[in-house]
């Protein structure tokens, strides 16, 4: 792999059809970055195509590979997605650009249990634990000894957003309910699994919440918002 080193570029954005606000922090929001970010929209494809336990549609798998192409000849040094589901077609994806790619936060799974050490788990707060299953795991290479999984599926407030078709999406986000919601569930993630060391937000609409999920749960918090700084950070000139 080589660099463009003509300019500093971007970071590339592989964002769902979505109709709900981006607020700051989301991964669609542009100003939720430390580096010149850009999204492009991967039309047609919404979270009810994604978010999903198995491998993704072929066809579903080009348009996202397609739209990175674009990303990189526009000049993105690195590109990441708004849905950690896409972990299933990180390899496609991956292999049809020459710029670094991390469409999901679940790849940095790894490095934080290592980091935690043997005795920890790493809890995974997911926008459906039910639609989390084996595919999506075994891509991010993730053991479920390893990992303890809550969803928010279940809340009305997350499912009737996130999680429905895209004229069903509502035109404005009630953040600070959404933010109780978040931080609830991951105190119960936390409260029923004490030796979880660190969270990880598997959905980019979550890491908005990060802080006060740090804060009421005193563990470390990632999600792809820090997977892509991470790429950023290698691959810019200085």
């Amino acid at each position: 792999m080589t660099l463009n080193n003509d300019n500093e570029g971007f970071i590339g954005v592989l964002m769902l059809d979505t109709a709900f606000p981006r607020i700051v922090g989301d991964a669609g929001n542009i100003e939720s970055y430390n580096a010149p970010a850009r999204v492009k929209v991967v039309s047609g494809v919404g979270s009810i195509d994604v978010v999903r336990d198995g491998k993704l549609p072929t066809d579903v798998i080009k348009h996202f590979c397609s739209a990175a192409q674009d990303l990189e000849r526009e000049g993105a040094r690195i590109i990441v997605s708004t849905c950690g589901f896409l972990i299933t077609a990180q390899d496609e994806i991956a292999q049809s650009v020459n710029v670094p790619v991390m469409v999901s936060s679940l790849s940095l799974f790894g490095g934080i249990k290592i980091a935690l050490g043997t005795s920890s788990k790493v809890g995974i707060l997911t926008a459906s634990k039910r639609s989390l299953g084996k595919a999506a795991l075994n891509a991010a290479g993730i053991l479920d000894s390893d990992a303890v999984i809550m969803g928010l599926e279940n809340y009305d407030i997350f499912r009737n957003i996130f999680l429905c078709d895209k004229y069903l999406q509502p035109n404005r986000l009630e953040a600070n309910a959404l933010e109780n919601v978040v931080v609830e569930q991951s105190l119960r993630l936390v409260e029923s699994a004490p030796d979880v060391g660190a969270l990880i937000f598997e959905c980019g609409n979550l890491p908005p919440y990060a802080d006060a999920v740090r804060q009421s749960t005193g563990r470390p918090v990632f999600s792809i918002i820090d997977a892509a700084n991470f790429l950023w950070s290698g691959t810019r000139l200085r």
